[in-house]
């Protein structure tokens, strides 16, 4: 069986845009590495469906945003629309497609966006919110909005921002428009930057980026406001030089939560308690390559691609389902600047 896995990335050294790898699964590989739609900065996509529509962060000469892209019969991916509204690239992307609505945040500025496809596939800004306030680490000065995806129930727009240590519950309207309904204090300097929902939809695992910490938290479904459970570190006691914490995954039966390190360099795999969803301890694996910015699951969950910034490489892992360990078996396949890895 054969895989296709999608990549985004910065383009400032040798990546040209989206390019697309795929996994065969039965020789345990990473092949065929191609470019497949070129923009300036797709550093997150996501996508229609049915695949026939392709979403990314963009930049233009006069300004940007997002771009959309219609599939071709050979696999790629042409511009269909854009908008430029924003000074500098936002940082996350994902749609609401029933309503045609996609939401970025914005780590430089601290704002939400929220766009509108129109029915001649043209896009427009619907709403943005800026956030304020700020918190004690260095890299804490101003807002910087992370994370921008709904709650499982589709009741809330969840947005994590690092530079306030807050995770904001949205109601959003037909037409976009975002209204507060509640706002989570994580510990000072956390740096909230993504999260995950268990699949029983009432637990939340929130990735700190600056505290290198995941914390727990329950989730009421009536006004998506947060309660803090517990936290459990994301490096080991012996790394005292720089970390960042920078993605987060859960398996689908709710067993198992990944997390990356940037600085130490690995994946940390914990396990969930059947008690309490609470967190401990499976391992550290190192992940052969620099800067692990992204990684995703195959379908089927069988085996895990990390994606590295700095070092230019993805990295093949196998899954143990029953214990949640990772054997590596592939790595150094050339995949420049990576930082976003899509299924």
């Amino acid at each position: 069986m054969e895989y296709t896995l999608y990549l985004g990335s910065y383009t400032k050294r040798e990546s040209k845009g989206v390019h697309q790898i795929t996994l065969d699964a039965e020789k345990k590989e990473l092949k065929d590495y191609r470019l497949i739609a070129e923009v300036e900065s797709p550093t997150y996509l996501t996508f229609s469906s049915d695949k026939e529509t392709m979403y990314t962060i963009s930049k233009e000469d006069e300004g940007a945003g997002i771009t959309s892209f219609t599939k071709e019969t050979d696999g790629t991916y042409t511009k269909k629309a854009s908008n430029s509204s924003e000074a500098v690239p936002p940082c996350y992307i994902s749609l609401d497609e029933a309503n045609g609505l996609l939401f970025t945040a914005s780590y430089h500025k601290g704002y939400v966006s929220v766009y509108k496809e129109q029915s001649d596939g043209s896009i427009t800004l619907a709403d943005r919110v800026q956030h304020e306030g700020s918190s004690t680490h260095e890299n804490q000065d101003a807002p910087h909005v992370h994370y921008t995806e709904y709650s499982p129930d589709r009741k809330y727009l969840m947005v994590c921002d690092l530079g306030t240590d807050e995770v904001y519950s949205y109601t959003v309207s037909e037409d976009g428009k975002l209204t507060e309904s509640s706002r989570y204090k994580a510990k000072p300097g956390t740096g909230p930057r993504h999260l995950v929902f268990h699949p029983n939809g009432t637990t939340v695992y929130l990735l700190g980026e600056l505290s290198s910490e995941v914390e727990v938290l329950s989730y009421n479904k009536e006004d998506g406001s947060l309660t803090y459970q517990d936290r459990i570190s994301m490096i080991p006691e012996s790394h005292t030089s720089f970390n960042g914490g920078a993605a987060i995954r859960i398996t689908k039966d709710g067993k198992y939560v990944y997390a990356s390190n940037r600085g130490h360099d690995s994946i940390v795999v914990y396990e969930v308690s059947d008690l309490d969803d609470r967190l401990s301890l499976v391992e550290y694996v190192p992940t052969e390559g620099n800067t692990p910015r992204d990684f995703n699951f195959a379908p089927g969950e069988r085996y895990l691609i990390v994606g590295h910034q700095d070092s230019d490489n993805l990295t093949l892992f196998e899954r143990d389902d029953l214990t949640g360990k990772l054997t590596l078996v592939q790595k150094d396949v050339h995949a420049p600047e990576c930082v976003c890895v899509l299924y």
